[in-house]
């Protein structure tokens, strides 16, 4: 019998929980969760506050019960946050452009704790983070004090940090991959001449 994969499960399961499994496993894959900063998204975040002049940018990734902040800018020392609905945890469950315009307003966020508590958060976009694979990891967003909205060249530069980003991802990843297999290679090559020395094994 075989062991189930993340996308299986028993009969009737829902479709939406398969995908966030399989989500999931895509973020565990990339080692991104909790990785020291080198600087790469800081960028990304920076950029993103310029390009759509907001005080706060921030690069995440959503685990299955927080979001984490690979970068940040305007939000200094904090470094995760939950996944209440409505901000991140929403917009990583779809392909586009997630936008709040007046959070006090908006449905999605009246009770999420950024809008409610000491930020005062007012207006969000995101864009997805989406591998090559078609996996959404995290989002890269801006956040506003104000109401307010974004303009379509702004709209499209977020979406393209986002991209930007997940093509950073796979460099990494490919990265890490290439140091382990010659890691692997070394160890095998000391091996091998530890076992062709007299009085080897």
């Amino acid at each position: 019998m075989s062991t189930p994969t993340s996308g299986d499960g028993p009969p009737g399961y829902p479709r939406l929980a398969r995908a966030e499994m399989d989500r999931l496993a895509e973020v565990r894959r990339y080692e991104i969760l909790d990785a020291p900063r080198d600087g790469s998204f800081d960028d990304i975040a920076q950029l993103a506050a310029i390009a759509c002049a907001t005080p706060i940018a921030t690069v995440t990734i959503v685990d299955e019960d927080r979001v984490w902040f690979a970068a940040t800018e305007g939000l200094e020392g904090v470094e995760q946050v939950g996944t209440e609905p409505g901000l991140c945890a929403s917009a990583v469950l779809d392909d586009v452009l997630y936008t709040v315009t007046d959070a006090t307003l908006d449905p999605r966020t009246l009770d999420h704790p950024l809008v409610r508590g000491e930020l005062g958060l007012r207006f969000y976009a995101a864009a997805p983070i989406i591998t090559a694979q078609g996996h959404r990891l995290g989002t890269v967003n801006v956040i506003d004090r104000v109401p307010r909205l974004l303009s379509a060249t702004q709209n499209a530069v977020l979406t393209r940090l986002a991209a930007l980003v997940a093509r950073l991802l796979d460099l990494r990843l490919d990265a890490i991959t290439a140091m382990r297999v010659a890691q692997e290679l070394r160890e095998a090559a000391a091996r091998n001449t530890a076992a062709a020395e007299p009085g080897g094994p």
